[in-house]
């Protein structure tokens, strides 16, 4: 007995320290993390994240080879606690959801017929599917097939349709789909998505600066989703109430409806939703990302400016703007006038933007009160320059400087800040284009009797927008084509009396496309007045750079505007400087600015990521499909576009009261289904769209 209980402890101690060798020798250590990860996950084992089980998925998370969010059963909640053991900010985790780029479906024609197997990969072998449209949706539905979730359907118009409030970003989706039209995205990835040539888009929305998807929000309006068709804008566009009123739409002169009719009013459908939630009391909810810790500074509060920051924020960017002026707006609230931008609108909307967490400083002038220096110095890692353009040009002609005579941007500041300007009775602003058509319909409303535009072109080469032209002459201005000013006469007081011009002929066509004027010898005239405010266009005020060491290499143009190394990227000479809008381009639309803000944000965030800062792939910056753009659109037929109600002449011209009106819910519905919701190349004809 004493001998087997001895060879029994003698043979546990053997195994004992065989077995203690062995672990030694072959010890497998386990991140006790793997563990504490599994049990933030479902614990379904349902393999939809891509990975064999739970226990396989938070291995992936914690080697660093798949995100927090990994789990697509246990949203959220899973993610942030999983992010929480990985040391991350839980708050950085953006829920990813499917999107599809394409709403034709079955609208394209077919190239030929196919009977093989009923899935999209196997139609997709042959020349890329049966459908001429190379890019479109072919309608089979392997994408629905893979969704475990029930989060997609096939749509009445043949291509498939997500439910947002199913899709869990699971990306199967995305995998099945051999056309690359299903894509899963985070709200981030949507907001710094940049039209490419292999999209499927509208003409419309190729030519929108903003790159808005207008068939998108339109067809929202058609359904009644308001809410849903200013999301869709914002994600492009902060300022809808803004461009709802000064945009020129240069997106409906590619409205495909107006090829065969008259294009639809997509800027009184954009307006009609963006004054629905100003005057619903309440504001719809614009969703962040949690602060990265990284901050920006923002020079100037103006459209590319606000738009900057807009973006930035959304991206998680702590943004400070500093604004010169004792109120944000830049030219948009000093520049246009009350009767086209009420100062009530555009505080609601500057409201929205900042309410996302954007800290303001206003009276604080660039190069005087703070310095590229200063900034880095508080921490500012990047800064935007959206200056804007303030400087008028001159006429550079004998007797402008005397009393009476006024420069356009000075001028409507001045009556923008409420200061008292003296109204001549008889009074010519000089120039073509909208700055001038605000100074002279400005003066109608202050008790001028007569006022002149004189332009040195005709009517037809005018820059400003058309029907900015046909309200100067409604409210009667008048016009005096072919002239250009020689020299301005004034009495002993130094007061305007005349204005001598030279007439002018047209030659041929100048760098700009326009035919070049001449003067006709012999012709000089003069012109009673009393009023002269010289309108001709203007440049960036770039006096900051005096006397600045810390500038010394920043690049400008000879055209007085900030150089930038790429125009979609914006950054500067100086990497961690960006600028855009009327500062890098000149005076040009709001709605250029608004997009060169996003394009910037997106530079921006790439540089505070220290990723290479680079254009977008394969983009379409201001240029267009071919085969988007047709000549003829069968299957049209005529359909009354809603007029743009307005404040009849005889009052408006006696007040400052807003001009063009808002179209009623009924007219936005009707004018929404004129809308042929385009694609690339297919479209809904009418008789099929009703």
């Amino acid at each position: 007995m004493t001998e087997a209980v001895l060879f029994m402890l003698a043979l546990g101690l053997t195994c004992g320290t065989a077995l203690g060798i062995a672990s030694r020798v072959f010890y497998v250590y386990e991140d006790p993390r793997i563990a504490e990860v599994e049990g933030y996950l479902a614990g379904a084992n349902c393999g939809g994240c891509g990975y064999a089980g739970c226990a396989a998925a938070a291995a992936a998370v914690v080697h660093g080879e798949a995100k927090p969010s990994v789990c697509i059963i246990g949203g959220m909640e899973s993610a942030i606690g999983a992010a929480r053991i990985m040391g991350l900010d839980p708050g950085s985790i953006e829920p990813l959801k499917s999107q599809n780029a394409c709403s034709g479906g079955s609208r394209a024609e077919d190239k030929f017929y196919y009977l093989g197997i009923h899935s999209c990969h196997a139609l997709a072998i042959f020349y890329g599917g049966k459908r001429v449209c190379h890019i479109g949706c072919l309608g089979l539905g392997d994408c629905i097939r893979a969704c475990n979730f029930d989060a997609l359907h096939m749509g009445k118009k043949g291509f498939p349709v997500v439910d947002e409030s199913k899709c869990v970003g699971c990306g199967a989706c995305e995998k099945a789909c051999p056309k690359n039209i299903l894509t899963v995205r985070t709200m981030s990835q949507r907001l710094l998505h940049f039209n490419r040539e292999d999209d499927a888009l509208a003409p419309c929305s190729q030519t929108c600066p903003a790159e808005i998807d207008i068939p998108k929000y339109i067809a929202q309006i058609k359904m009644g989703d308001y809410q849903g068709a200013v999301n869709t804008m914002r994600e492009r566009n902060p300022l809808l109430l803004v461009c709802g009123r000064v945009c020129p739409h240069p997106c409906e002169d590619y409205c495909r409806r107006g090829i065969e009719d008259e294009s639809v009013s997509i800027n009184q459908l954009k307006r009609f939703v963006a004054d629905l939630e100003m005057h619903s009391g309440r504001r719809y909810p614009i969703p962040c990302a949690p602060s990265t810790g990284k901050r920006v500074a923002v020079i100037g509060a103006g459209p590319a400016g606000l738009s900057c920051a807009y973006f930035l924020r959304r991206l998680g960017h702590d943004v400070t703007i500093f604004e010169a002026m004792l109120e944000l707006g830049g030219m948009l609230r000093y520049g246009i006038p009350e009767y086209r931008l009420p100062k009530k609108v555009l505080d609601f909307e500057i409201a929205g933007i900042l309410n996302l967490g954007i800290e303001v400083k206003t009276n604080v002038k660039f190069g005087t009160d703070i310095t590229l220096n200063s900034l880095t110095s508080d921490g500012y890692e990047a800064v935007f320059l959206g200056i804007g353009a303030w400087k008028d040009f001159r006429l550079q002609v004998e007797g402008e400087d005397l009393e009476g005579c006024y420069t356009g941007i000075d001028f409507l500041s001045r009556v923008g800040l409420g200061e008292p300007v003296p109204i001549g009775r008889r009074c010519a602003v000089i120039g073509g284009g909208n700055t001038a058509i605000d100074c002279a319909r400005t003066l109608v409303r202050l008790g001028a009797e007569e006022v002149f535009i004189i332009y040195r072109r005709t009517r037809k080469e005018m820059p400003a927008n058309e029907v900015e032209i046909e309200a100067a002459e409604a409210e009667g201005v008048q016009f005096h084509f072919l002239a250009a000013p020689v020299r301005v006469i004034g009495n002993r007081d130094g007061k305007v009396t005349h204005l001598e011009y030279i007439k002018m002929k047209l030659a041929e066509p100048d760098a700009s496309g326009r035919r070049r004027p001449v003067p006709i010898k012999g012709s000089e005239t003069l012109m009673a007045l009393d009023m002269i405010i010289t309108a001709i266009g203007q440049s960036p005020d770039l006096s900051f750079k005096q006397g600045s060491g810390e500038l010394s290499n920043f690049k400008t143009t000879r055209w007085n505007t900030i150089e930038t190394v790429h125009p979609e990227t914006l950054q500067t000479s100086i990497p961690y400087v960006f600028a855009g809008g009327d500062a890098a381009t000149g005076p040009s639309l709001v709605v250029d600015a608004i997009g060169a803000g996003r394009r910037a944000a997106r530079a921006i965030d790439q540089y505070l990521n220290q990723k290479q800062v680079s254009p977008p792939e394969r983009s379409l910056y201001k240029k267009h499909i071919p085969e988007s753009l047709f000549k003829s659109v069968e299957g049209v037929k005529h359909i009354p576009r809603i007029r743009m109600p307005e404040l009849p002449v005889q009052e408006r011209i006696n007040s400052f009261d807003e001009v063009d009106l808002v179209i009623s819910e009924t007219q936005a519905l009707q004018e929404s289904r004129r809308c042929l919701s385009c694609c690339r190349i297919c479209y809904d004809k009418d008789k099929d769209a009703a």
